[in-house]
């Protein structure tokens, strides 16, 4: 999903993941069947980072309803209560504590309807109450992630064991946090850069449904802590450069990059050196990285939405990406293709002159590709009514590039589908600048005479060499006198 314009607006679904499920395949690996390598993935299925040496049972005291108790008394019910929900269970024994699990649930669903529907809860002293249960509950350290075996695109992914307590706690936190009575200048003094560290250190998480809700919860904090908003984007910046340079692993880039978005979109006018150093510096080398599938959407409409507040960074973009090209990954070159299409839909005229060669030349390898897939999203953009309006206005320049590749795979290409597109092209081409279509015609096909006569002419002399070569041989055995 992809944020727009206002920041308020809500930024998870809050959709389920369902369990995995594993290959019959028994195919053997290194030794080991497919088979028991899925069992394996699948017991990894079901984890938690939350573990307790199971001592003695633990005993929560029942507490009475806060709509059982008078209005007055309701704020110091509510402290007790969120000091129960502190007390943190083991969700990988499914055996021990069923009863006291089961009483923390209902609290913690009791404590998310009170902050929704109540008001006058919010007392001074609820703030490091509220602070202090959410850290004890979502603050851990997260199990470690098997790079070698899990791969993102493929494997289900680890899923909390302790969710049902964890969702509640962030459903509370969040509607704690948009409640009306909420006032950031109490709460700063508890949500702070620390809080927010340890926040962005869970975006590691494997669950996606956990991901989901710290999206949110920082989106929140983003809008609610202007003295947090710097601090906010030079830790996601750290991230990324640590994610593009070192790791190549961070399991919340998506998310991430959702809540830049956002941020991006309300940017003053006219954009800091530091919002422009972010763009070139991290935004753009995140093209590289192995597994950029997993976030490239969320990716390019930071980028839209940076050329859109500033279209004179069009150009530094542009020749990013061309930098950055991918040389053997077809799938990775398609997504580029279709970055570029965005950036194309929302560049000025002005812009587009400064990069159409060194763009176009890339176009034309691209549309050179054997890889039909490349081929097909390259002269797609000859359906695109305003690339067709910059081409037409530019035609001198880009039809030249472009005319020996197209007029070529035209005549060579292997997949039908590709050629018919590039006769397309070649006829909108033709009907732009018939002269300049002519000259480059005529050009193309003294070229290849050209191209036909040194090669006959080649063929000639190496045959010429091996004549040679064979009667110099036959010398040397004496069939030949002398």
């Amino acid at each position: 999903m992809v944020v727009h314009g206002d920041s308020s607006a809500p930024l998870h679904s809050r959709a389920m993941s369902s369990a995995a499920t594993t290959s019959p395949s028994v195919d053997k690996v290194d030794g080991f069947s497919r088979k028991s390598v899925r069992k394996a993935k699948q017991k990894r299925s079901q984890s938690s980072s939350q573990f307790r040496s199971q001592g003695k049972p633990i005993e929560l005291t029942p507490l009475p309803l806060l709509k059982e108790v008078p209005a007055p008394e309701q704020p110091e019910l509510f402290l007790k209560k969120l000091q129960q929900c502190c007390t943190v269970f083991d969700f990988m024994d499914t055996l021990s504590d069923l009863k006291m699990k089961e009483y923390k649930r209902s609290t913690l669903n009791e404590l998310v309807d009170y902050v929704t529907v109540s008001r006058g809860y919010l007392t001074e002293q609820a703030y490091p109450e509220v602070v202090k249960m959410v850290s004890h509950n979502i603050f851990r350290t997260l199990p470690p992630s098997d790079s070698n075996e899990f791969d993102p695109e493929e494997d289900e992914p680890t899923l909390e064991a302790s969710w049902p307590h964890l969702q509640l706690v962030y459903e509370f936190f969040i509607r704690f946090l948009e409640s009306q009575e909420f006032q950031p200048s109490i709460a700063k003094k508890y949500i702070d850069q620390k809080f927010v560290l340890q926040l962005l250190d869970l975006f590691d998480s494997e669950d996606p449904r956990e991901r989901d809700y710290l999206k949110t919860v920082l989106h929140r904090i983003y809008g609610k802590f202007l003295g947090l908003r710097a601090f906010i984007r030079k830790q996601i910046n750290n991230i990324f450069l640590r994610f593009v340079y070192e790791t190549e692993h961070f399991n919340g880039v998506a998310e991430l990059l959702e809540i830049l978005g956002s941020i991006i979109n309300g940017f003053a006018l006219p954009l800091k050196a530091e919002h422009k150093q972010f763009l070139v510096k991290v935004l753009i080398p995140l093209h590289t990285v192995r597994s950029l599938s997993l976030f490239h959407a969320q990716l390019a409409y930071c980028i839209v939405q940076f050329l859109e507040k500033d279209p004179t960074l069009t150009e530094p973009v542009i020749r990013g990406l061309l930098k950055y090209w991918p040389k053997t990954c077809s799938q990775k070159e398609v997504m580029f293709l279709g970055e570029l299409e965005e950036i194309l839909d929302v560049i000025e005229p002005t812009q587009f002159i400064k990069i159409q060669e060194p763009l176009f030349k890339q176009i034309s390898r691209c549309v050179s590709s054997p890889h039909f897939q490349v081929a097909e999203r390259a002269l797609y953009y000859w359906n695109n009514e305003y690339i067709m309006s910059l081409i037409e206005e530019n035609s001198s320049v880009i039809l030249p590039i472009m005319f020996a590749s197209l007029y070529r795979i035209s005549k060579e290409h292997w997949n039908p589908a590709i050629v018919a597109l590039v006769y397309n092209v070649l006829k909108a081409f033709m009907e732009m600048n018939s002269t300049l279509f002519d000259e480059l015609t005529a050009t193309y096909k003294s070229d290849r005479q050209r191209e036909k006569k040194k090669e006959k002419e080649r063929e000639e002399l190496w045959r010429k060499l091996e004549d040679l070569e064979l009667k110099r041989g036959l010398r040397s055995d004496g069939i030949i006198p002398t």
